[in-house]
């Protein structure tokens, strides 16, 4: 029997690859696996209202084309409901894709579709209100995202545009964080918490996050002085954050954060309001997704003996000089 898919387009979003998204599916989806219909949003959350429909409907996938606000519009539709998440990025940071290995290429992506394979991931819960499949935090990256909502462009380099401009002016806050109970005073330039191991862009800054450990990986991040740039960046697209001198990392299952006083988080990259007091809660296998069949165990051993040996004789020498 067939299964049922929607496909959630934001036409709108990220770097245009969705404008041609019926053919690539048209020539890349397999009819005998799937009967699918694309729907297209209209306005701001109108992804969030199509999946919710599609979860009601009983449809078996819902497919998100766009970037991780529009996955994450999706995500927070299907809250609570049996259906399959499908991702398509198409947008500039595609995080949680990239976290999945899911190919930036659509036509390839919409291939991987083709495997069904499925399994179920966490989720985080923000203040009872927000669902984020990736990553939210306070702070310079929540302030980002906030001036990303209303930005002209979109991509790495309108990203990158931003950061420069406003990383002299953004100043470090207080924050009272209590992490599973225990209470922690920090000044911190911002504070991620991540479900996914990265932003978007490669960019890691939660290295050791897993999407079903049933942790959250709270990263913790001081102001980098300029002169400490050049190692502190490449850190972060070498999966090392944590060695890091100005990054501390906790593994939790619930931290409440207060002293947010501008009351902006990020969620899923996208800038939302919610208050000066944020409550973030792993929901363990909360959402299931569709996504790339893992490795043989053997390959997966292979991989993590050479990245160890990178990290012993490239990365280690560079940190202690």
């Amino acid at each position: 029997m067939k299964k049922k898919m929607w496909v959630v387009v934001n036409p709108i979003s990220g770097i245009g690859k969705q404008k041609r998204i019926e053919s690539v599916f048209d020539a890349n989806l397999n009819k005998d696996l799937y009967d699918y219909e694309i729907k297209y949003t209209e306005h701001i959350h109108h992804g969030t209202e199509i999946a919710r429909m599609a979860a009601d409907k009983g449809v078996d996938i819902v497919t998100a084309v766009g970037g991780d606000g529009s996955v994450n519009d999706v995500v927070s539709g299907l809250k609570g409901s049996p259906t399959t998440l499908g991702i398509i990025p198409c947008g500039s940071g595609n995080g949680l894709a990239r976290c999945m290995n899911i190919s930036l290429i659509p036509a390839f992506a919409v291939r991987m579709l083709n495997d069904d394979y499925e399994f179920p991931i966490d989720t985080i819960e923000v203040n009872g209100e927000h669902v984020v499949a990736s990553i939210a935090g306070v702070g310079f990256d929540a302030y980002i995202a906030r001036l990303m909502k209303t930005a002209k462009s979109r991509g790495l380099a309108a990203y990158l545009n931003l950061m420069v401009r406003e990383y002299v002016r953004y100043e470090c806050q207080n924050y009272h964080l209590t992490i599973d109970g225990k209470e922690y005073d920090r000044k911190a330039w911002f504070i991620a918490v991540a479900n996914s191991n990265q932003f978007g862009f490669n960019a890691n800054i939660a290295p050791q996050a897993k999407l079903n450990d049933g942790m959250l990986d709270i990263s913790i991040v001081d102001k980098v002085p300029i002169e400490h740039l050049p190692v502190s960046v490449p850190l972060l697209y070498a999966n090392h954050a944590e060695l890091s001198q100005h990054v501390e990392i906790f593994k939790a299952k619930e931290v409440v954060i207060s002293g947010n006083l501008d009351k902006w988080v990020n969620i899923d990259g996208e800038g939302e309001i919610c208050g000066s007091e944020v409550r973030f809660v792993n929901i363990p296998n909360s959402l299931n997704v569709i996504g790339k069949r893992p490795l043989p165990g053997k390959i997966i051993g292979d991989i993590h003996r050479i990245r160890q040996k990178v990290h012993n004789d490239i990365i280690k020498p560079i940190i202690n000089q």
